[in-house]
């Protein structure tokens, strides 16, 4: 018995012991963490808090205008106005075709990319150029392509008789939100390319020799071997793309500033004009907070779709 009571109490102090060690390496980890717990604190969810009690004041910065809460008539304004929903809608539009194409393009570029193909080498060095130039500079440069007077663009749909008089592509009601596509597109495309790319290249090739033993040619290995590998790589990107896209400001207010008649206005537009041109903040900021709910609400719906899938 006495034995049996010593072996207790042994047993008690090391399960105390390890606890307490846990306790330890726990509020140790802690104080690790709390120094970058304590800046995205303040540099992301700070702002984020501040932005959204804002849009329930009247905000603006102009001579005697008063400072004072004003409940949901900045939302109620939005919303009668009807521009929002334009806005919204212009965003997804521009959110939609920008991910399929890159995501489209993306595919086709990596596949090639990842096969012993000559010259493969200096292929991935040129897809990398335009994610290397920066945003402004992008979009200025396919402005001048997209000019209606000198711009390339023209100069060659002219020459190969496709068209007969210039086109004004950032300034048309029909064609500037796809001449802002057309730069979105080109921009990202090698991001996408390079993450699938390395998602491809991490794809075991015994994977493959076993689907060419069992008959599988070329086509059916892509979508039934590299495709289902790739599915957390594309998964994480769509995300990042559709985050990125769906956030897109300075080419479209380089390009088209929202215009013409608001066509190409986005909600990121929206909060820009708002805010700084109209400098009604607590109205700038009940849109940026539309926006953060409808981009939160979309995330979690395609992670969860994207969940469903796989299972």
């Amino acid at each position: 018995m006495k034995a049996a009571s010593e072996g207790n109490k042994k047993s008690t102090r090391r399960f105390f012991k390890k606890l307490g060690r846990e306790k330890h390496d726990r509020i140790f980890a802690i104080m690790l963490l709390l120094p970058a717990i304590i800046v995205v604190g303040f540099t992301t969810f700070f702002p984020i808090a501040k932005s959204v009690i804002m849009s329930f004041f009247n905000y603006k910065l102009k001579a005697n205008a008063d400072y004072y809460w004003n409940d949901f008539l900045n939302y109620k304004e939005l919303f009668q106005e009807g521009e929002i929903f334009t806005a919204i809608g212009t965003t997804f539009k521009f959110m939609i075709i920008t991910v399929a194409l890159i995501f489209v393009i993306g595919l086709i570029l990596s596949n090639i990319l990842n096969k012993d193909v000559k010259g493969r080498a200096v292929l991935r060095s040129v897809v990398l150029l335009p994610w290397i130039i920066p945003t402004i500079v992008t979009g200025l440069l396919w402005m001048w392509i997209f000019q209606p007077q000198y711009g390339v663009l023209n100069y060659l749909l002219m020459k190969l008789n496709i068209i007969s008089d210039p086109i004004n592509w950032v300034a048309s009601m029909k064609y500037a939100l796809y001449s802002v596509v057309t730069a979105s597109v080109w921009r990202q495309i090698p991001f996408i390319t390079i993450m699938l790319l390395a998602g491809m290249q991490g794809i075991p090739s015994d994977l493959y020799e076993a689907a060419t033993i069992d008959g599988a040619n070329s086509r059916q290995c892509f979508f039934k071997v590299t495709l289902p590998m790739l599915s957390n790589v594309i998964k994480s990107t769509l995300l990042i793309s559709i985050i990125t896209n769906f956030k897109q400001f300075p080419l479209f207010w380089i390009m088209t500033g929202g215009g013409p008649v608001n066509k190409t206005t986005t909600l990121a537009i929206m909060t820009y004009k708002n805010s700084f041109v109209n400098l009604n903040f607590g109205k700038g900021a009940a849109v940026s907070t539309i926006w953060l709910i409808i981009l939160i609400v979309f995330s979690a719906v395609y992670n969860k779709a994207f969940k469903t899938a796989r299972d």
